[in-house]
This record gives C-alpha cells, structure tokens and sequence, in this order.
C-alpha cells in the first residue's frame, strides 16, 4: 500500500527546473514533506536566489500536490538556509547528470 507521503513524493519528482534535467527531489531542493489531515506542506528551496523559475517551480509543487486525492490543499515554504550546493544532489541525479560523488 502506498503512504500519502510516497505519493506526494512520486509527484515531487515529476517536477523539474527546466533548465536542469534532474527533478527537484533528485536535485537535493526538497528539505521537508509534512501531511497534516488533508493539507501538505512542502518545505524546499531553489538552486539560487536569482532562480528564473523562482515562482514557477512552487506553483508545479502545488499543482502536482493537488493531484492526489488525499490531499485538499498544498502550502510551499521556499527557504534559503541551509544553502543549497550540487552535494545535496542524490545519487541518481549524479547519474543523470554524469557527475562523480566528489562535488
């Protein structure tokens, strides 16, 4: 049986920056999920502060989110700390991006 959690992650990853083939779970941009009833919160932040896609992407998390039937309504946090930097990308988004462990 699938979690709501796993849900609301496995719609995560079909949201991207489009200018990196990665998505933003992969990319290391997802801090923190929290399901309280039938509310999400999503706590994540962006690649920089000068992101293009800076109000965008937290619009695709919404929208995405509110896909699931569990779930009624989808609050995004952007955050700035901790800083994100490519070691918080997973190993999978390494592959992908055909970059080693040593960044």
């Amino acid at each position: 049986m699938t979690t709501i959690l796993e849900k609301v992650y496995a719609e995560l990853e079909q949201v991207y920056d489009p200018e990196i083939p990665v998505d933003i779970v992969n990319l290391g941009l997802v801090y923190d999920v929290k399901v309280d009833g039938k509310s999400c919160n999503v706590t994540m932040t962006l690649t920089s502060q000068a992101c293009p896609e800076a109000k965008t992407i937290p619009d695709m998390v919404k929208r995405r989110c509110n896909t699931i039937d569990e779930i009624d309504e989808t609050n995004v946090e952007v955050v700035w700390e901790p800083v994100w930097g490519p070691q918080r990308i997973s190993e999978k988004g390494r592959e992908i991006l055909g970059i080693g462990d040593d960044v």
